[in-house]
């Protein structure tokens, strides 16, 4: 790793948005990663802040000891340079960035745990080991396996959204195992949670019961395939689902929002058999409270699966297919647009604030 690391040193000066310290959000000048043989560097074209920015940044995420630390991690760009190893692209060439981009020379990577090629985690090199996609121009590790190029027919809008949102919702499905027919919860529909429930109905679920309640997602998750719309406002929302569902419960649950106690109602309406797949970020709990009843003290087969999504070139690939082909519009999720570098600054605090008619954020730098 420490090889990994002495490879991002560089000495061209770049702006970027930064979380400076704790609580404290900012513009810095650095030094731009060195494009090594088999890396890229590239300019935004498009990018959008994540909730793990707003933790990294106000939370408890990743990085207590990098002060000044560019942030940002889902972005489409332009390649401005590569390295002299880098087959598959070249200066000009629009690209996917990838939230996740692993050291695929890793032992846990030959394993199929890319995302985690250095522990837990630490297949986000941005942020966790170098400046983010938040600056002028940023550094893309091991280019031809971390970056996809741009279909023609996906726009900027549905590519953002593939490079890291897209591809965690579908996570938890797959984690989830859903299968042709299942009836699935789905916990949480901010933009992760609403790429869950997407996920889930691709995989051929049935009956899909979405929970929240911001007006803005629930259009969407309807769109999205939701059948029933689950408000915590308007009761208990275990009691909710299992009226629904005639008091059977669900075959599959997916989690991609929420709270402390979301992982133990997930539990309680859970089939005996059924699988629990987690996007969830519990920030800053330390205890994650599970009634021992609903699991059966244990013993009730109920599977709980957790993870941070797959990276690299071919799983953005194979979501952009999906796209392309007129399967999925990604896009559904942007509610506020930006057009200028600078923007992503207010959509940040935007992310942060999380007003009731936000989704997601975006800036679109070049249509």
């Amino acid at each position: 790793m420490d090889q990994l690391l002495n490879n991002y040193l560089g000495d061209i000066k770049m702006r970027g948005l930064a979380r400076i310290e704790q609580d404290v959000l900012g513009w810095v000048d650095i030094e731009l990663d060195e494009c090594g043989p088999y890396d890229a560097i590239c300019k935004p074209l498009a990018m959008a802040p994540c909730t793990s920015d707003v933790h990294i940044v106000w939370g408890h995420a990743y990085m207590s000891d990098a002060p000044n630390r560019v942030v940002g991690h889902e972005a489409t760009a332009e390649v401005v340079k590569v390295g002299d190893k880098v087959k598959d692209f070249k200066p000009g060439d629009r690209v996917i960035v990838p939230a996740i981009t692993p050291d695929w020379l890793t032992v846990p990577a030959e394993q199929g745990f890319s995302q985690h090629c250095y522990g837990m985690g630490t297949g986000m090199s941005f942020v966790t080991f170098k400046h983010g996609v938040f600056a002028e121009q940023f550094h893309v590790n091991q280019a031809d396996a971390n970056l996809a190029h741009l279909p023609e027919h996906v726009s900027l809008e549905q590519a953002v959204m593939i490079s890291d949102m897209m591809t965690t919702g579908f996570y938890a499905a797959e984690l989830a195992e859903i299968k042709p027919g299942d009836t699935v919860a789905c916990f949480g529909i901010g933009p992760v949670g609403l790429m869950s429930l997407a996920g889930a109905q691709i995989m051929g679920a049935s009956h899909l019961i979405a929970v929240g309640s911001r007006p803005a997602a629930i259009k969407v998750a309807k769109e999205y395939g939701a059948h029933d719309i689950v408000d915590y406002h308007n009761g208990n929302t275990v009691d909710q689902i299992m009226d629904l569902t005639d008091g059977k419960g669900v075959d599959k649950v997916v989690i991609g929002g929420g709270g402390k106690d979301t992982l133990s109602e997930a539990l309680s309406v859970l089939k005996v058999g059924g699988i629990i797949g987690n996007v969830l970020h519990y920030d800053g709990i330390e205890t994650i409270p599970i009634d021992g009843l609903s699991w059966g003290q244990g013993l009730a087969d109920k599977t709980i699966r957790g993870g941070v999504c797959p990276g690299g070139r071919a799983r953005m690939e194979k979501l952009a297919n999906l796209v392309e082909y007129g399967r999925f519009d990604s896009s559904k999720l942007i509610t506020h647009k930006f057009d200028k570098f600078d923007d992503i600054e207010e959509a940040m605090i935007l992310m942060r604030d999380k007003p009731r008619d936000l989704i997601k954020p975006a800036v679109i730098l070049d249509d």
